[in-house]
Formats: C-alpha cells, sequence, structure tokens
C-alpha cells in the first residue's frame, strides 16, 4: 500500500520545512507523496516547503476542510495521512500505519504529548489515550483509506471550524478507527499566547455549539473572540 501525506498550511514557514525533511528521511518507498496545500500564506511556507521536496499546491479558500478535500484530490497513494504543519511525528509512523492496516482498520490516529512540560498540559494529554470523540482532534493526525474517505464524501466543507469532528464522527459510525498507542508531539503555541483556562472555555463553548448544531460562523467568531490565536 502506499501513502500520500497532507498538509494544510497557512502563515507555517516555521515549521513547514522540518516536517517534510523529516517525512522525506524515512526514505521509505510506501510514502509516495507529500502535499502540501497552502491557503494563501504570505511568508515563505510554499518557498520552504517545495525546497524541502513536498509538492506545493494552492488555494483561495482558507478552510482547512477544502484543503484537505482537495489534497485527498490529487493523491497517488491508497493511504491518506493528513498532518498539521507544526506537529513531531515519529521515526515508527509508517509501520505504524501499515501495521494497523494489516490488522483490519481502516483509520486512526495516534494519542499525543505537548512540546512543554506545563503540569496542566500533561493533565489535558492523559485523556488522549481514550476514545471519546472529545479526546480527539485534528492535531493527532489521522490516516484513512482513501476509498473510505471518499465513501464519506471527504470532510465537510460547510464547516469553517470543527471540520475534524464532524468527519471523525461520520467516519466511526461505518468504518474501525484504531488510536495508535504512541505519542507525536504537538505544539503547545495556543496555550503560550493564551491560558490554560482561556483555552479550555474556548474549545468547551466550540463543542457545546457544536452539538448544538450551531452555524459554523458562529462558532469560528466565538472561538477566534476567545483566544489570541491564528485560526484557519
Amino acid at each position: 500500500m502506499t501513502i500520500s501525506v497532507i498538509i494544510p498550511t497557512f502563515n507555517e514557514a516555521d515549521h513547514i520545512a522540518s516536517l517534510v525533511t523529516f517525512i522525506r528521511r524515512l526514505a521509505r518507498k510506501e510514502v509516495i507523496q507529500i502535499l502540501v496545500v497552502d491557503s494563501g500564506s504570505d511568508d515563505a511556507t510554499c518557498t520552504k516547503a517545495e525546497k524541502a521536496g513536498a509538492t506545493v499546491i494552492t488555494t483561495l479558500r482558507k478552510s482547512r476542510a477544502s484543503q484537505m478535500n482537495l489534497g485527498a484530490q490529487h493523491a497517488r497513494g491508497d493511504i491518506l495521512y493528513f498532518v498539521h504543519a507544526d506537529v513531531k511525528l515519529i521515526p515508527s509512523v509508517v509501520d505504524d500505519i501499515l501495521e494497523s492496516l494489516d490488522e483490519g482498520f481502516d483509520s486512526g490516529c495516534y494519542r499525543y504529548v505537548f512540546d512543554s512540560d506545563r503540569l496542566l498540559l500533561k493533565f489535558n494529554c492523559y485523556f488522549n489515550r481514550f476514545s471519546g470523540i472529545m479526546c480527539r482532534g485534528g492535531d493527532q493526525t489521522l490516516f484513512i483509506k482513501k476509498s473510505v474517505f471518499f465513501s464519506l464524501g471527504g470532510f465537510d466543507e460547510h464547516f469553517t471550524i470543527m471540520e475534524d469532528y464532524d468527519f471523525l464522527i461520520r467516519l466511526r459510525k461505518r468504518y474501525s478507527f484504531r488510536i495508535i498507542p504512541k505519542n507525536i508531539i504537538v505544539s503547545a503555541r495556543k496555550y503560550e499566547t493564551n491560558s490554560w483556562v482561556r483555552v479550555q472555555i474556548a474549545n468547551l463553548s466550540v463543542f457545546v455549539m457544536f452539538f448544538l448544531r450551531r452555524s459554523p460562523g458562529e462558532m469560528k467568531r466565538i472561538y477566534k473572540n476567545l483566544l489570541t490565536y491564528r485560526l484557519l
């Protein structure tokens, strides 16, 4: 089986080259593409991604859902692997994905830890070993059979926020999903520019609004008003 890695970006010049370089250094024949789908960055994201060895696709839509769908449309691999630009993967990632598929899983993600020693963030990470939807998120990366992805219609582009949760709910109703019991490293930059309490309030607010079926536009507005943090 072959893998296409899809990385949605917007102004990720500080992170994209190291991620692409790491994936290329795995030097595995299964990874046939690294697709960086950029939504109009005004920094050096695209230049650095191409220099590091990725194929860059550009779009005018600043929507992670549409970026990931666009990447999937260009993917040649049997497996799609969606990764955020500021995530640090582990060397066994290809073996982990292939092993999961061999065991009969259609999709899955990793657990994670933050790149911070703050006790409250370690507390947060404890819960991502559980299967509940509130313990999931796009930062944990997502691998999925391409056929399964398209059978679900991809990400719903109606969602300009919470698109990953909407997709995971639909996915797990019909297909098998594995949480790989290993940790990748997730950036704590959102917590570094906001207090832990503010982030929890923002996250809880959009979760409640999501399950109450409030509009994505309203959810995004509330989230941005609560946090000092850029959002796709």
